[in-house]
C-alpha cells in the first residue's frame, strides 16, 4: 500500500536581511532572478529598518528562531559597524554581507562606475540606474542584469558571497 501522504523534499533554508528598504528590495530581485521554483532552496528577506550595522545584526539574530540553515545580513560598514558587531555576529552564526562604506556604493562599483563622495551622492547617482525608485525590486532588472551581476562579482566580493548563497 502506498503512503498516504508524498515525501517532500527537503529544502535548504536561508534568511537574508536588509539594512533597509533599498537593501531589501535588491535582495528580492535577486531572490526572484536566482532561485526557482522546486529548486531546494527557500529564501526568506526581510528588512531591520536602518539604524546601523549592530542594529542590523541584532535584528538577524532575533529573526533566526532555529529556521534557517543559514542567515545573512547585508549591511553598510559606515554606521555602527565595529569589531564587537562582527563578534556578536561570528558568536550567532550570522554571514555578514559587508557594503564598504555603503550599499550604493557596493552596487555602483559592481557596474563599473565610481563610488567617490558621500552617501547623498552615490543614493543620487544611482538613483536614474533604477528609475528613480530603487524601493521597486524590478527596477533593478535594467542595469543589474544576470550579466552584469556575473561580471560584477569579479569586482565586488560581497556581491560574490551573496550569489554564492543563493546558487542551488
Amino acid at each position: 500500500m502506498a503512503p498516504r501522504h508524498p515525501i517532500r523534499p527537503q529544502y535548504r533554508t536561508l534568511l537574508l536581511v536588509g539594512e533597509g528598504e533599498t537593501e531589501q528590495a535588491f535582495l528580492q530581485y535577486l531572490k526572484a532572478l536566482y532561485v526557482q521554483r522546486g529548486s531546494g532552496l527557500r529564501v526568506t528577506v526581510r528588512c531591520a529598518h536602518g539604524k546601523g550595522a549592530g542594529h542590523v545584526v541584532d535584528y538577524a539574530i532575533r529573526q533566526r528562531v532555529h529556521q534557517f540553515d543559514h542567515v545573512a545580513a547585508l549591511l553598510d560598514t559606515d554606521a555602527g559597524w565595529s569589531s564587537a558587531v562582527q563578534k556578536r555576529a561570528r558568536e550567532k552564526r550570522i554571514q555578514v554581507l559587508k557594503s564598504e562604506p555603503c550599499f550604493e556604493a557596493m552596487l555602483l562599483r559592481a557596474i563599473g562606475q565610481s563610488a567617490n563622495g558621500s552617501a547623498k551622492d552615490l543614493k543620487a547617482r544611482l538613483a536614474p540606474l533604477v528609475h528613480g525608485d530603487a524601493l521597486n525590486s524590478l527596477h533593478y532588472a535594467t542595469n543589474f542584469g544576470v550579466d552584469a551581476l556575473q561580471a560584477g562579482r569579479l569586482i565586488e566580493s560581497t556581491l560574490d558571497e551573496l550569489l554564492r548563497l543563493l546558487a542551488t
